[in-house]
């Protein structure tokens, strides 16, 4: 027995090198095993990111899948026109009608079609000639046009009315009173039936009862008469949120009068929200799918983008009057006002050669609806443009992997008769054209001036004048001239992104960016700014004159001059905000969205929906 212990004891004390090797690989398992279920999460979660903001992306140019709307009790059709007219599914003191074309529920159904509105156009017209309407009676129908969800078409007769306001007060204590004058000036009738006050009531706040008071006013401004009303106003059809956060700013300015209306929020393309200045959501536009880019008041009518082929025109009561289409084109980004009766749009050629995107500029003939092709950029920078090549699935802008986003244009805005200044994103310049209707010619680059060295385009780079950090990612360029500048001497206002990256470019080229300057799309170190270039062609030099920080946005955003205030939308941020002369915030709004929000904007709509 003592020898079986002692034997065990001898045993237990020998060392055992391989024991001690069994266990190392079995810690380095567990290691190579937790590395390795590291890495499969972060390669998922970039995987799961990436076809995220790929989906995200694709969604710009998709079609809206439905216009259906919720309707109340079905009362007649219109055969003539094949249109069905229900009382309205909301309730409401006065009564209220809802007319739907009877095909509205097929799959390729738009409201964005001259015909379709031309025949609500009509069975509106039988309705105003059917009987006589009051301020107590009067015609309502909610968005005859289909082209909002919230706007109140109102009609009636009364004699000697020449204004007409409206107060809406919902039971809310953080919503105030809305208070507007309507644009009665254009009711006339369209086939005869007698004139009178028609509009299209804006403001009546989504899914809540909203109680009405309008007053007629003689021309003399005194009142003539009253009526109050409730109405329960339908909910928004994207679903959005009707009051957005706000945050008070250190200036003690008022904000200017109007409404901020926003063009693309990603997860919610296919609408343009309206909100007053207290964040409260006063009207939810609908559009083909795409986004609206820039909105352009044309008289009395809204000129903006209504799908991504397609441009309309919409008047003070939401009817479409006019589609311009681009076919054999996709818009992009932006277009403004060209030559008379024109407009200019950036644009890419569907189905191009080595699949190159975002690179032309067409001009639509808004009377003719004639498209054509005026500038291939591929031609004005051939020799950059062979050195580029597509999108790769690691690159800074990997959702446009697979095409060949080599300068990515974002903006157009025109300066003198025939010649427009560009901002292009992918190499962060500021660009400015010619002749645009003859032979275009590269007049000027604005932007880090080692981008272009040793290229064929080094000796358009204008000079900068002054110690300062150039401009890169910059959104909405837009030209301020100034009488008291002499010709060839002129502002540029952008918002800066301060955000490099590029996608596209082979030679290897690296900038020395200063420590202001990001390279990440989401930054909480880092400021985006509003810049203002004071630009002297006469000596071939820029200066920065004047800036004030925003939000941090690597990519989308844009900064507006309202009256002497900046509207300033800092996309990936998800926030908008007005700012004083002095660049200091008055108030700010944060608004949902899945990845950023492209623009916001602001308006009055005096002459349009308003007086």
């Amino acid at each position: 027995m003592e020898k079986k212990e002692q034997k065990e004891k001898v045993k237990s004390e020998v060392p055992n090198p391989g024991k001690g090797y069994w266990k190392k690989m079995k810690k380095w398992k567990k290691f190579l095993l937790i590395l390795g279920i590291l890495a499969a999460v972060c390669v998922a979660a970039f995987c799961i990111y990436k076809w995220i903001v790929r989906t995200q992306m694709d969604e710009e140019t998709k079609k809206r899948d439905s216009w259906s709307v919720e309707t109340g009790e079905w009362i007649e059709t219109n055969r003539e026109q094949r249109v069905d007219i229900y009382e309205s599914a909301e309730d409401s003191q006065i009564s209220v009608y809802q007319i739907v074309p009877r095909e509205a529920e097929k799959d390729s159904f738009t409201y964005y079609n001259i015909q379709v509105q031309d025949r609500l156009a009509d069975t509106l017209e039988d309705l105003k000639a059917a009987k006589d309407y009051t301020l107590g009676a009067p015609l309502a129908v909610w968005n005859p046009f289909g082209t909002g969800s919230n706007g109140l078409y109102i009609y009636f007769q009364y004699d000697g009315a020449a204004e007409l306001s409206y107060t809406i007060h919902v039971d809310d204590p953080s919503i105030e009173d809305y208070t507007a004058q309507a644009n009665i000036e254009a009711g006339d009738s369209l086939r005869g039936a007698a004139a009178g006050i028609e509009f299209l009531m804006i403001g009546l706040v989504p899914g809540l009862v909203n109680e009405v008071t309008m007053q007629v006013y003689d021309d003399s401004g005194s009142l003539m008469d009253d009526f109050t009303f409730e109405i329960t106003a339908p909910e928004t059809i994207s679903g959005y949120e009707i009051k957005l956060e706000s945050t008070r700013g250190i200036s003690g300015e008022a904000l200017a009068d109007g409404l901020y209306y926003t063009l693309g929020t990603q997860g919610y393309y296919g609408y343009m929200f309206f909100f007053d200045n207290q964040g409260v959501m006063r009207y939810e536009m609908l559009l083909d799918g795409y986004k609206a880019d820039r909105m352009i008041m044309d008289g009395d009518e809204m000129i903006c983008c209504v799908s991504s082929d397609q441009i309309g025109k919409i008047n003070r009561l939401g009817r479409v009057t006019r589609i311009y289409t681009l076919d054999g084109y996709v818009m992009h980004h932006d277009f403004n006002r060209g030559r008379e009766n024109c407009l200019l749009v950036l644009a890419t050629r569907e189905n191009a050669k080595n699949n190159a995107v975002m690179d032309r500029v067409v001009e639509i003939n808004m009377e003719t609806g004639a498209v054509e092709e005026l500038v291939n950029l591929q031609d004005i920078f051939h020799e950059y443009y062979v050195q580029t090549d597509t999108v790769s699935e690691t690159d800074p802008f990997f959702w446009q992997a697979g095409t060949r986003d080599w300068i990515h244009v974002n903006t157009i805005d025109t300066l003198g008769e025939d010649s427009i200044i560009l901002s292009s994103r992918e190499t962060s310049t500021i660009i400015k054209l010619s002749d645009i209707y003859g032979e275009p010619e590269l007049e000027w680059l604005i932007g880090d001036e080692s981008y272009w060295d040793k290229t064929a385009y080094e000796d358009f780079c204008l000079s900068m004048d002054g110690d300062f950090t150039p401009q890169y990612g910059q959104h909405t360029v837009t030209v301020m001239e100034s009488e008291d500048l002499e010709e060839g001497r002129y502002y540029l206002m952008m918002y800066n992104n301060n955000y490099y990256a590029n996608s596209t470019r082979t030679d290897g080229y690296e900038p020395q960016l200063d420590d202001q300057v990001s390279q990440a799309l989401s930054d909480d170190r880092k400021a985006s700014y509003v810049y203002f270039y004071l630009v002297d062609e006469n000596a071939g030099t820029y200066s920065l004159e004047w800036s004030f920080e925003v939000p941090y946005s690597s990519i989308v955003s844009s900064v507006q001059l309202l009256d002497e205030n900046y509207v300033v939308n800092s996309g990936v941020a998800k926030t908008f905000g007005e700012y004083d002369s002095q660049g200091r915030l008055i108030r700010s709004f944060a608004y949902d969205t899945t990845f950023q929000g492209y623009r916001v904007m602001k308006d009055d709509f005096s002459r349009f929906w308003f007086k």
